[in-house]
Order: C-alpha cells, then structure tokens, then sequence
C-alpha cells in the first residue's frame, strides 16, 4: 500500500514538474523572444515597403514628359442582340 501511494506521489510531482516547465517556457518565449520575432517582422516589412516606394519613384521620364496611366477603355458591343423585351401584365 505504502508503495502504491509513493508511486502515485512521483508522478503527481513529475506531473507538476512538466507543467512548470511548460508555463515558464511560454512565458520565457513571450516576454523575450516573441517581440524580437515580431520586430525583426516589422524591420522586414517596412523595408520591402520602402524598396517599393524607391522602385516607384526611380523611374526615370524626362521632365516634362506627360503619361496616362489608367485602365484600358472598355468595348461596347452595341450591335449585338442580347435579348428581347416581354411586356408582362399583371393577372389577378
């Protein structure tokens, strides 16, 4: 009897131990490592941001030079039947 219960305690103290372990684990990761991740994410982004932004401002026209840039104008097809008109009366 004395055994079983010596047994019991190990384990529960083994238990205890492992989700110690565990907690100072995730609070180790997200008070130190968690924001050096999320800042070295930001560093990245904001520099691919600002390579962008130079990209756009390096192309090089001529001053004075006039370009349009927009979407291509759209085909209407006015010529083609799409269908034809039913007048519907109302029955009562």
């Amino acid at each position: 009897m004395n055994l079983l219960i010596i047994l019991y305690l190990t384990n529960f103290l083994r238990t205890l131990f492992i989700i110690a372990i565990i907690y100072y684990g995730i609070r180790l990761f997200s008070r130190y490592i968690l924001p050096m991740l999320l800042d070295k994410g930001l560093k990245n982004m904001q520099q691919k941001m600002q390579d962008q932004q130079r990209h756009r401002q390096s192309s090089t026209r001529p001053p004075g030079d006039v370009t349009i840039e927009g979407n291509p104008p759209h085909v209407k097809n006015s010529g083609k039947i799409k269908g034809e008109y039913v007048d519907f009366e109302e029955v009562d």
